[in-house]
């Protein structure tokens, strides 16, 4: 739980979210560099038993994934105490996913995106989306990743876009990185000025 109310409501958050194959460690490592803002890979912090079981072509369930979830909401938690702003690349593909890292609920259930801790308005999901042909592409050209390109039909079959309420852009994969970093740059900017207009009324 955030210890610093002020420094908390200053911090942004961008998950650039998406499934295997959809560049969001290479999007969000860029992005990162350019505001200058901490990046958090989460496939780096799947436990060792998620990883072979996706390397074994299975798909995690939700009881697989959301211990992940709860520690990435504690390190974004974490960071915003300290007042920082993160880049968090994880695919994110629930709802009820999205719900966890910005509540830390142990429930999957909707209404828990109303609890105090709420990040939402000061959150910015960014979901890269692209074609199953250029998805299968990137898949196939990927060395040393834990995530068969199998599992990308079922990836696809879990995929809840983001909607409204959540804040969010989504953007085509199908174009140059450099391209897709600016446009989220952009709405990033916006975003910040919304939020510390809010701030200040």
């Amino acid at each position: 739980m955030c210890n610093a109310p002020a420094a908390c409501a200053a911090s942004m958050i961008v998950v650039i979210m998406g499934v295997s194959g959809s560049g969001k460690t290479v999007v969000g490592s860029q992005l990162a560099k350019q505001l200058e803002w901490k990046f958090y890979d989460a496939d780096d912090y799947h436990p060792i038993e998620n990883k072979e079981k996706m390397s074994r072509g299975t798909p995690l369930t939700d009881q697989d994934r959301q211990p992940w979830l709860c520690e990435l909401h504690e390190i974004i938690m974490r960071e915003k105490a300290l007042g920082q702003h993160v880049v968090l690349s994880c695919s994110a593909l629930k709802r009820a996913y999205r719900i966890i890292l910005l509540t830390g609920a142990t429930s999957l259930l909707p209404e828990k995106l109303h609890k105090k801790d709420d990040l939402s308005s000061e959150t910015l999901f960014v979901h890269l989306h692209g074609s199953v042909e250029v998805l299968s592409q990137r898949l196939q050209e990927r060395k040393g990743h834990f995530m068969p390109i199998m599992l990308l039909d079922s990836q696809i079959a879990t995929l809840e876009p983001p909607s409204v309420p959540e804040r969010f852009i989504t953007i085509d994969v199908d174009k140059d990185i450099s391209l897709i970093v600016s446009a989220i740059q952009n709405e990033v900017a916006r975003k910040m000025m919304l939020v510390e207009s809010a701030q200040t009324h």
